[in-house]
């Protein structure tokens, strides 16, 4: 997994990992959001965002959550990438959006 260091910030005395910051804000943002019926309203948290600022690095993170845990990161993915993979008519069937997904992922070279 990339090891590369992560901008030092005041709130963050020592170099993160893409990863150890992932963990960070993915647990906050689940902190935060996790009673949330809204999905939209959870993926406009900040926190959610500041993951989809760290970029491409992040997406095998992303894809390795998704599938072990079926966590929501569908907004963040197409944010990074671009893409929409999810046929309409799968649209709300969280298995079936996550099957897609890690099928596009492979599709398209991605490990994790």
């Amino acid at each position: 997994m990339a090891t590369v260091p992560v901008k030092q910030s005041a709130d963050s005395p020592l170099a993160e990992t893409i990863e150890e910051r992932f963990l960070r804000l993915a647990a906050i943002w689940h902190r935060d959001t996790d009673y949330l019926s809204s999905m939209s309203e959870a993926s406009s948290h900040s926190v959610y965002q500041e993951i989809i600022r760290l970029g491409p690095e992040v997406i095998p993170l992303l894809l390795r959550d998704l599938e072990d845990n079926h966590t929501h990161w569908f907004a963040a993915l197409q944010s990074i990438t671009g893409a929409q993979p999810i046929p309409r008519k799968v649209a709300g069937n969280i298995p079936k959006m996550v099957e897609s997904w890690l099928h596009w992922a492979r599709d398209n070279g991605y490990q994790w």
